[in-house]
């Protein structure tokens, strides 16, 4: 298992100013728990998916979070906002560790909201978000909160690669073929220049391909680093699958056009906090990794499952388990 708390500046920070984080959807696998808390706020142990992402960003050379919210949103908003009543309340009674960490996703970056009024896809989040970057910003980043990409720091490579190749950079994991029908997959090239052997070019991606059908099996997950025209392609492109606009099918009309497109195959893995199974296994880890929580966990888990592999043995009448 690769450590959640892998140190991110070790490695070079990218030179973008903007991260967008699409934060509009309503959470729909996570209810009824985000009728009135947005699924980006529930915490993996104690820290919100939202504000981990923040903290990569900052981590990666960022100075603004574009958070692209709906009209019922306002709470992602909120949990970067200063909280002094309770701060002070916290210091008063000796609790300062805790008001810190209430007080981090305040200083961590700049927050700069934008609302995405109607659900019209990932790659129309992307689009309205366009009018925070600043004139001279050539890129953009994009994080996906639902996406733990971890260790931390892929950002930093993927900045290395389009500072070499140019255009568009995106984060790809190689996954087993029978699961790639829930991700765009890329149909790829290898990349035979020297110190890049974690990359490859890019000839087209197909979202949620079918598993005979995929051109490969590497996967894209929520980590992209866009060159600014494909803005220029997301106005360009039709509405796509479910009747929204796919990110997708803007990355692959850039493609068409001529323009580099690269992945970074990162060697690690991902939680997925868009659903509930993901979510558990990501407390799960992250709480085996937090040094007041960790070794307790272990213990009852340790446990829990030796009762389970017990109670197995016994019904199977073999003493051996089923």
């Amino acid at each position: 298992m690769i450590s959640p708390d892998a140190d991110p500046s070790k490695a070079t920070r990218t030179s973008v100013r903007t991260v967008i984080v699409p934060a509009a959807g309503m959470g729909t696998r996570f209810l009824p728990a985000t009728k009135t808390v947005p699924k980006e706020l529930l915490p993996v142990v104690d820290t919100p998916g939202i504000e981990m992402i923040a903290e990569e960003a900052a981590a990666a050379g960022a100075t603004r979070l574009a958070v692209v919210t709906a009209p019922h949103k306002e709470g992602v908003l909120g949990h970067f906002r200063p909280r002094p009543d309770l701060e002070e309340t916290l210091r008063e009674r000796g609790k300062d560790a805790i008001a810190d960490k209430v007080n981090r996703a305040c200083e961590v970056i700049t927050v700069a909201p934008v609302v995405q009024e109607r659900p019209l896809g990932l790659g129309h989040a992307v689009l309205v978000a366009e009018e925070l970057l600043d004139a001279d910003e050539d890129a953009v980043a994009v994080m996906l909160p639902d996406d733990l990409v971890l260790p931390r720091g892929v950002m930093d490579r993927m900045a290395e690669v389009r500072a070499r190749f140019g255009g568009s950079v995106l984060c790809a994991l190689e996954l087993p073929r029978e699961e790639v029908s829930s991700y765009g997959v890329f149909d790829i090239a290898d990349c035979a220049e020297e110190g890049f052997a974690d990359v490859k070019r890019v000839r087209g991606m197909v979202e949620k391909p079918e598993p005979a059908e995929a051109p490969s099996n590497f996967a894209a997950v929520g980590r992209y680093l866009l060159d600014r025209a494909v803005f220029d392609a997301l106005r360009a492109i039709p509405r796509g699958k479910g009747g929204e606009y796919q990110l997708t099918d803007a990355i692959e009309a850039l493609i068409e056009d001529g323009h580099p497109v690269h992945v970074v195959v990162h060697d690690g893995f991902r939680h997925d906090l868009g659903n509930p199974g993901g979510f558990i296994r990501a407390c799960v880890d992250f709480g085996l990794a937090a040094p007041e929580y960790g070794p307790g966990l272990r213990r009852y888990l340790q446990a829990r499952l030796a009762e389970d592999d017990t109670a197995a043995a016994r019904d199977d009448g073999s003493g051996r388990g089923a």
